[in-house]
């Protein structure tokens, strides 16, 4: 018990990140996620230096990440035997090393306005601005932001205002004043900044019900998208025995007849399906276009040229001829390259360089895909759908946005939801429909106000035959980006300001 009452001080914020993280999908309690930030705002207050307040905030950050992103060991356990004993020092180095971020916003808050009002709003500003930067530094990880928490909420209709920045504030800003009421001693002190609390929580949520609606309805005549899942665990993937089960598998599911007899209009395969090169040449696309029997068809397959290795999306036309290509171009570092490993062959350590074969090279941008009588679409390859400015890279405004991805790596638990959920906020943002379609799952469609219309759920092999709905007006988001929610947080910084002035000048007499 003494040595529990000891360690007691680090594990209590670790334990509350914890249970915060049970805000981002699959359980998405936002509610629970509010109370767990407003007791950090408590803890922050108390805190008796930014050094103390650091220490505190990073251990209440690992603790959130540990549990938000525990689907990282994923990829390791796929080969156990080779790879299994970096799981855990995977989950500890990213859980600790997203936390900095949050330890650092903490010490610079505490160090700007250590007490009272202007301590917890200032907080505020630095902890969005810490999460706007982890979505950059190092090509940037966007995932389990804090406003993730309001994708499974009401308030999710106002990231086409504000985004996703704009919702880590909605959520903030109620906490900080949460967390002011619960560190003032006498309950009389506490009521005005919880009722303040109660206002802002209360006030977006109102907003984002009156809110008129803005997906559309599919039209009767709206193109009709076939969305193929194969559901091949990533263990046997490219295992020789069972390439040419999934293969198959993929070809029947592309050929099989609606019973009103109508073909598809575009039939879509996820990233990677292909088990052979793009450049197997025509024998290839001669069974890819007997199995969509006059139906374009998007795969997800890998190429190679001069020597390097692309993850790509192919566009075949009706009659099978390759029309259309699209690299990925935001690969995962250390997953599809490593960082600086070109550079290194220069130095002759040529094993961890793309245009040697190790890992992908990237594409050279976002670009646009003209689906046959469907129009414009963006398309992503797995996480580059949780890049907001990825899609707002886009040369022109499209009809759609396409997703193909492979969560099989995610694991069955969280990260092929938390993947779901970060694609409606895309869908949200840009006012645009959102198709998705992943080797395990979650495959879907989803409409221009974020709402899943259907959907193939995790872990089961078939299609899906959808609809498109059409786009919405343009957004203020596609407009403006985080500007205005950047902006805001930099705003909540000038708190700090009176302090900083009487520090700099003395008391007035």
């Amino acid at each position: 018990m003494s040595r529990l009452q000891r360690l007691w001080p680090v594990l209590r914020p670790a334990l509350a990140g914890l249970v915060t993280a049970s805000g981002q999908a699959p359980l998405a309690l936002w509610p629970v996620a509010l109370l767990g930030f407003a007791l950090l705002f408590h803890d922050h207050l108390t805190a008796p230096s930014p050094r103390r307040a650091a220490r505190m905030g990073w251990l209440f950050g690992t603790g959130y990440f540990a549990g938000a992103l525990f689907w990282i060991v994923e990829p390791f356990l796929v080969d156990l035997a080779r790879d299994g004993w970096m799981a855990p020092f995977a989950l500890v180095f990213m859980a600790g090393g997203l936390a900095l971020f949050w330890g650092g916003a903490l010490w610079l808050a505490k160090a700007l306005a250590p007490r009272g009002l202007a301590a917890v709003l200032v907080l505020c500003g630095a902890l969005t601005l810490a999460e706007a930067l982890r979505g950059w530094i190092f090509t940037g990880f966007p995932w389990a932001e804090i406003g993730h928490a309001l994708i499974g909420a009401p308030q999710l209709a106002l990231a086409s205002y504000i985004g996703a920045h704009g919702l880590t504030l909605l959520l903030l800003l109620p906490a900080a004043l949460l967390g002011l009421a619960l560190a003032r001693p006498s309950a009389g002190r506490a009521v005005l900044p919880g009722s303040v609390a109660a206002l802002l929580l209360a006030a977006p949520l109102a907003l984002a019900l009156m809110l008129p609606p803005r997906a559309l309805p599919a039209a009767p005549e709206a193109p009709l998208l076939r969305l193929v899942q194969p559901n091949a665990a990533q263990r046997l993937k490219w295992a020789p025995e069972f390439v040419p089960i999934f293969f198959r598998r993929l070809l029947d599911y592309t050929a099989a007849e609606r019973p009103d007899g109508r073909r598809p209009d575009l039939v879509i395969w996820p990233e990677t399906s292909v088990p052979y090169l793009l450049n197997e040449g025509k024998s290839l696309t001669d069974i890819l276009a007997r199995a969509a029997a006059g139906s374009p068809l998007v795969v997800g397959i890998q190429r190679r040229e001069a020597g390097s290795y692309y993850n790509s999306l192919a566009l075949l036309d009706a009659e099978g001829s390759l029309a259309q290509t699209y690299d990925k171009h935001h690969l995962v570092p250390f997953g599809e390259y490593v960082p600086l490993g070109d550079q290194l062959a220069k130095l002759g350590i040529s094993a961890l360089a793309s245009q040697q074969g190790y890992g992908y090279r990237p594409g050279p941008g976002a670009r646009l895909l003209d689906l046959p009588g469907i129009g414009m679409a963006l398309p992503l390859i797995c996480y580059e759908a949780i890049f907001p400015r990825d899609i707002r890279a886009a040369p022109a405004r499209p009809e759609l946005l396409l997703q193909i991805t492979n969560d099989a790596w995610f694991g069955q638990l969280a990260g092929p939801y938390q993947h779901l959920a970060q694609a409606r906020l895309r869908a949200v943002e840009s006012g645009l429909p959102m198709v998705r379609v992943a080797n395990t799952g979650v495959s879907a469609l989803i409409s221009a106000d974020g709402t899943l219309l259907d959907s193939l759920p995790l872990g089961k092999a078939g299609y899906l035959d959808v609809a498109l709905p059409p786009p919405s007006a343009p957004t203020p988001y596609s407009r403006f980006g985080d500007i205005p929610a950047l902006l805001g947080a930099l705003l909540l910084l000038f708190a700090a300001l009176p302090r900083l002035v009487q520090r700099r000048l003395g008391p007035l007499q």
